[in-house]
């Protein structure tokens, strides 16, 4: 799997292991935010997929990023050897017991962070749970997303006294203005006027724009203030979206003619077939659907258009961010839309019911801003690690003892 890197010198290290993809991007925020606050800590991330190993060295250029050994006594006592954390930190919910057993006999600590339980590994945990006791015993800090989720890895085993609620660390970076200068200037580009709805559809996948599409010529002559924006997820399909536009017969425009060309006051639609813009985009919507949720695609971001209060909507397949939807839903903060009827059903409900769609979206902001610091609270969290409570400088040794 690789060689882990062997320390030199004295200077704190943080072990970060991220699974694959999804932790990787989880650990992003975190990783920035240990560097901006110490530069004496220095940060090492390991992974265990080839698709997480080359995130990792595209989003980490200047750490080392390494394969973790896989999880046999030998193997990962002899990567404590040669790594010599200070502390090792685990995303989200990977419990290697030989690798949390080893850290501990080396003096490191160990920490869960952006913790989760679902009721699914719960029930499955619980059928072992001695077992699994005998691991949580061992860790240092769990730093979960919620309450629920505290009270299960207790109930699992975790000491109490180690056990932190945080929030999800997913929510960081996510922008609540409207009013920020991207967006500003986005919306002037487009004509968008403070009395116009803004229907956008971002992150779609092939047949979510002809939905999409579908539902704003259903609603489009009984609301003329209404607009439509098109965000395809993948770059390819710009001509295919385009072709789509052009056998519609609607008034429409590119992202790339905007610069140079103003829209007329026809023009109600648009494509953006522009990389990197969506998250400035989203703060224009007033009725959001996200995509990669009809198809097999598992769903894409919904937090941004949720942080600017947009009415949000998505398909029924977001199992990518279930504990994102999870959250909204449980705080009838966003709706799923089974299919592309049921899309142009909530489109029009925003429309015909502004008080509904304003209740939606104020309790998607609330939600996400609930959430926000996640990041700087674990941190903070994990500078106080070292033995005594004295900072993760120090060296203890206390994990060992629980097992």
């Amino acid at each position: 799997m690789g060689t882990v890197p062997a320390k030199i010198g004295a200077v704190p290290r943080f072990w970060l292991h991220a699974v694959s993809v999804g932790e990787v991007n989880l650990l992003t925020r975190l990783v920035e935010e240990i560097d901006r606050g110490d530069s004496g800590v220095e940060c090492v991330i390991s992974t265990t997929t080839k698709t997480g190993m080359d995130l990792a060295r595209r989003k980490f250029p200047g750490h080392t990023v390494f394969y973790c050994p896989l999880d046999f006594s030998w193997a990962v006592r002899q990567a404590m050897r040669r790594a010599r954390p200070d502390v090792l930190v685990l995303a989200e919910l990977e419990l290697w017991p030989n690798l949390i057993r080893a850290a501990g006999e080396a003096g490191a600590r160990v920490a869960v962070v952006n913790g989760r339980l679902s009721p699914r590994s719960f029930r499955g945990y619980r059928w072992i749970r001695p077992l699994v006791a005998r691991v949580l015993r061992r860790i240092d800090l769990v730093a979960v997303q919620d309450e629920q989720y505290a009270e299960r890895f207790r109930a699992l085993g975790a000491r109490a006294e180690t056990v932190h609620v945080t929030g999800s660390m997913k929510y960081d970076g996510a922008r609540t203005d409207r009013a920020n200068p991207a967006t500003r200037r986005l919306a002037e580009l487009a004509g968008i006027g403070p009395d116009d709805v803004v229907f956008l559809a971002g992150s779609t996948q092939e047949g979510e724009e002809a939905a999409a599409l579908a539902a704003f010529g259903q609603l489009a002559d009984a609301w003329p203030r209404l607009k439509l924006i098109l965000v395809p997820r993948h770059p390819e399909r710009f001509d295919a979206v385009a072709r789509l536009l052009d056998e519609s017969g609607v008034d429409w425009r590119r992202r790339g003619e905007l610069e140079r060309r103003p829209p007329g006051l026809g023009t109600r639609v648009f494509l953006i077939d522009a990389v990197g813009e969506l998250g400035a985009w989203w703060g224009t919507a007033r009725v959001a659907f996200v995509g990669g949720s009809f198809g097999r695609r598992g769903g894409q971001n919904m937090i941004e258009p949720a942080a600017y209060g947009a009415a949000v909507s998505f398909g029924p397949n977001t199992w990518n961010f279930r504990d994102v939807v999870a959250t909204l839903l449980a705080r009838d903060a966003a709706v799923v839309v089974p299919d592309a009827p049921a899309l142009a059903q909530f489109v029009r409900r925003c429309l015909e019911e502004p008080d509904y769609a304003d209740a939606l979206g104020r309790r998607a902001r609330q939600t996400v801003a609930a959430q926000l610091g996640a990041t700087e609270r674990t941190v903070r969290l994990l500078r106080g690690l070292g033995a005594g409570g004295g900072g993760f400088g120090t060296r203890g040794s206390g994990i060992g003892t629980g097992g």
